[in-house]
């Protein structure tokens, strides 16, 4: 099913890029080019990319990264700019921290209790209880274990 999805993904991403490379030839600049592939291609990959970037085998990030990396060699995008697992990485990131301080958050309900220690070990990314892990792809389950990957 995933493999499908990152087929579709990229294939959609591939039509786009040729409307990009038409712009190229109708003389439109370097700058405003790198403007439109993050605005239409980028924005493709990384759409609701937290809910299933857990379901995404290594084959299928990969086929994501190889499609980065021509797109860096077509002069589209900077080497020095995040790869699609950075940017999918600080996404679920800003998606943990808006769910955790906000209560009225769709996904607020899914959080385990907050824990109650005095003692601090070590900096965490949440104050919630760390049950027995059972699914890694999930997005909630994903975040709050990331720190014992």
């Amino acid at each position: 099913m995933n493999t499908e999805h990152v087929t579709n993904i990229v294939s959609k991403c591939a039509q786009s890029l040729y409307a990009i490379k038409v712009l190229r030839c109708q003389g439109m600049s370097e700058d405003i080019l790198a403007v439109v592939f993050k605005s239409v291609v980028l924005v493709k990959i990384l759409y609701a990319s937290p809910a299933w970037w857990g379901f995404a085998n290594s084959a299928d990030k990969q086929r994501l990264e190889a499609f980065l990396r021509r797109c860096i060699r077509l002069h589209l995008y900077r080497q020095c700019d995040p790869t699609v697992t950075q940017l999918v990485e600080d996404m679920e990131d800003k998606l943990l921290t808006s769910v955790l301080h906000n209560d009225q958050h769709v996904l607020f309900h899914l959080l385990p209790e907050h824990n109650n220690c005095t003692y601090n070990l070590r900096p965490r990314r949440h104050e919630l209880v760390l049950e027995i892990k059972s699914d890694a792809r999930n997005f909630i389950e994903r975040q709050l274990f990331k720190d014992t990957y």
